[in-house]
């Protein structure tokens, strides 16, 4: 008897020693050499040392895309199969997997539940919070290689990686256009749907995506809560105030492979680049007019419709563009903050100042496959070409006569109005 209490006491022993290890095991902190992160379990170490070390040993059968965990992988193959099996019960729009649906909606009910404990911002997912505290601590600790470049995540610096390898792996079915980042592939396929699934409550805008209303909505509001340090304007967005600054400092680190010209913006790039293949992917459905860029097309359509939706308060005219409001603005106001260092002359748009830099340095960008006649500016190429196919787009009202140019247009219609300028 006294030997099986014994045995019994042993065993309440070991059992206590067990859990007493299994409770040091879970407090035990894995710590990076690398970056100093930690880490409570040895798979998630792991998992986070193929940051630094490049390895990616979960490869995607299909297109042999590589990636640090299984999970990645998973998610990564709906690409291909096209598989979206979590749908938000709001809108009826799929996602690929749980956190991406619980991460949406959010858009429906505006919550945002992670609050940034310097600025009091809040955010819809922790991810999102983690990669706003580096604007606060200015901390970057994932580093290309090719150009020294620091970026707060990791999908940052392997999405940047591609403006020095041009891979674009992620391709529309539609068109053949290839892209660097699957948002932007999505993004692209709505210019062929013409889904624009957030809506403005204020005006009844629509937009392709949430950031674009969200963007959109602070023209109500008129919050620009990203100032610059060295003129004090204001941006609605970060990334805005990053490419204004470069004005300030000159840079233009994206680089046109065929000429040589510099922009601000890698988008900027991309529409320049057209110049050169001659592609105009957004085409008008009323005269079928095709262009660069999918704003541009909105743009033109105002022509057909008449549209001006950004009112001056100081004289009521109206324009199709804020930026033309904006510049219009300074005709009430004197103001031409872009000077020529050539000849001291103010502009009220940076653009003017381009053209006119032009006038001292002979430089004529825009050529005339017909006739090799340059030019300053592609509007006045684009004009110059009616020459050469006799298109006569503007046509009057009033007696049909068709002109090449808007402005011969307006002239024109002086003779039915009896208007003197």
């Amino acid at each position: 008897m006294d030997e099986s209490i014994q045995c019994e006491g042993e065993r309440k022993a070991c059992q206590g020693s067990t859990a007493q290890k299994r409770n040091n095991k879970e407090k035990k902190s894995y710590k990076c050499l690398d970056c100093g992160k930690s880490y409570k379990c040895s798979s998630s170490f792991i998992i986070h040392q193929r940051v630094h070390s490049g390895e990616r040993p979960y490869k995607c059968l299909d297109c042999g895309k590589g990636f640090t965990d299984r999970s990645p992988l998973i998610c990564h193959q709906s690409v291909h199969t096209g598989e979206r099996p979590y749908k938000c019960l709001d809108c009826g729009k799929g996602f690929k997997s749980s956190s991406h649906l619980i991460r949406h909606q959010s858009v429906h009910t505006g919550e945002r539940l992670y609050k940034c404990l310097d600025c009091g911002k809040g955010f819809k997912s922790s991810s999102h919070l983690v990669h706003h505290q580096s604007v606060h601590t200015g901390e970057r600790l994932y580093k290309c290689l090719d150009c020294g470049k620091g970026f707060t995540q990791y999908s940052n610096l392997t999405n940047h990686q591609r403006v020095h390898t041009g891979e674009r792996p992620c391709k529309c079915l539609d068109c053949g256009k290839g892209f660097k980042r699957r948002s932007y592939l999505i993004r692209h396929q709505r210019d062929h749907s013409g889904v624009r699934s957030y809506k403005c409550l204020d005006c009844g805008k629509s937009f392709t995506q949430y950031s674009n209303l969200t963007n959109h909505q602070r023209v109500h509001i008129r919050e620009r809560p990203c100032k610059c340090l060295d003129c004090g304007k204001g941006f609605k967005r970060r990334s805005n105030l990053i490419s204004h600054q470069r004005v300030h400092t000159g840079e233009r680190p994206y680089k046109c492979l065929d000429c040589g010209k510099g922009f601000k913006r890698r988008s900027h790039l991309t529409n320049h680049q057209r110049v050169h293949t001659g592609e105009r992917p957004c085409k008008c459905l009323d005269c079928g007019k095709g262009f660069k860029r999918h704003s541009h097309l909105i743009r033109h359509q105002r022509v057909h419709t008449g549209e001006r939706p950004y009112k001056c308060l100081d004289c009521g005219k109206g324009f199709k563009r804020r930026s033309h409001l904006i510049s219009h603005q300074r005709v009430h106001t004197g103001e031409r903050p872009y000077k020529c260092l050539d000849c001291g002359k103010g502009f009220t748009q940076h653009s003017s100042l381009t053209i006119h830099q032009r006038q001292h340095t002979g430089e004529r960008p825009y050529k005339c496959l017909d006739c090799g006649k340059g030019f300053t500016q592609h509007s006045n190429l684009t004009i110059h070409q009616r020459q050469h196919t006799g298109e006569k787009p503007y046509k009057c009202l009033d007696c049909g006569t068709g002109f090449k140019s808007r402005s011969h247009l307006i002239y024109h219609q002086r003779l039915h109005t009896g208007d003197r300028p």
